[in-house]
């Protein structure tokens, strides 16, 4: 049986920036088998499958990474409402439009708009902040080919964060550690060992244009690095929401990642905290067409 596939950039204004991701928009009928073969076919750090709606939301999405199927992820979302607005399966978006995908980790609300003559889209994390398990510096440090000093504690330790999807965020010194980091996969794998997740999302302040940049690695999926990574952004800026002073308030980010990869990638993050727990967080940004076919699976 052959199947409709698109292929899009997300997170980026310009192709072939951003992170890359195949959409299936009718994958009735596959079994998770085959899903998996594709995604690892296709061997972005993830693709999106996309079922008929159940209980009345707009359809059910399966992501996979090249290895497994994950529950949630930021950019497989955005590219997936892009893709299937792009290919008019919402109709018309001139005014606007709010659709919900049903997935593994709960309902992911995503507006979608047009501004400027493109896509825009931004989700809601399915899940409320979970802040986890702090791990060692030495072995995140050593995970990412960095020197202890390098890594900065003066907020929090090295830590698992979720909001559907958890990762180990470390916040690093400066720009030059950041450049430098690159993940060592025996460290990595000692993290696994302790219990801990080993997708290891970094972050830097910035002073430029971006309030942070990150990067994302994520090698035991099969994503030595991330280009952007939605998900972890979301965690990240819950998490540094939750260590904001202020009791209540609205936040707001403009991070860079992928940089280091040669594809420049821009996520918009913004929370909301009240009563002193972060209740919200949404990620947001543009993404770009870039080709399409069939596939056939036997």
């Amino acid at each position: 049986m052959r199947y409709q596939f698109y292929t899009c950039d997300v997170f980026t204004e310009q192709r072939f920036g951003g992170n890359p991701l195949a959409v299936v928009p009718n994958a009735s009928g596959m079994t998770t088998a085959q899903m998996q073969q594709i995604a690892r076919e296709f061997n972005y750090s993830e693709s999106t499958f996309v079922f008929p709606a159940e209980q009345g939301h707009t359809c059910k999405v399966r992501i996979f990474t090249p290895t497994q199927e994950v529950p949630f992820a930021g950019h497989p979302n955005i590219g997936t409402a892009f893709t299937l607005a792009n290919i008019g399966a919402f109709g018309s978006i001139k005014d606007g439009l709010n659709v919900v995908f049903v997935e593994k980790a709960g309902l992911v609300p995503i507006a979608i708009r047009e501004m400027k003559g493109q896509i825009w889209c931004e989700l809601k994390a399915p899940e409320v902040l979970s802040i986890r398990e702090t791990a060692p510096v030495e072995l995140v440090a050593a995970a990412v080919s960095l020197s202890p000093a390098d890594i900065v504690t003066r907020t929090h330790q090295p830590q698992v964060a979720s909001v559907g999807l958890p990762f180990l965020i470390a916040e690093i010194e400066n720009r030059r550690a950041l450049t430098n980091a690159a993940p060592y996969l025996p460290a990595i794998q000692d993290i696994e060992k302790a219990g801990l997740v080993p997708d290891i999302h970094l972050y830097t302040n910035s002073a430029d244009d971006f309030d942070i940049r990150t990067r994302m690695f994520a090698p035991l999926d099969g994503v030595p690095e991330d280009p952007a990574t939605g998900s972890a952004n979301c965690a990240l800026t819950a998490m540094l929401s939750s260590y904001q002073p202020a009791r209540d308030g609205q936040f707001s980010w403009r991070i860079a990642q992928g940089v280091e990869m040669g594809r420049p990638s821009i996520l918009n993050a913004r929370t909301l905290k009240e009563n002193g727990e972060v209740k919200g967080v949404w990620i947001a940004g543009h993404c770009v067409a870039v080709s399409r076919g069939e596939i056939e699976v036997e």
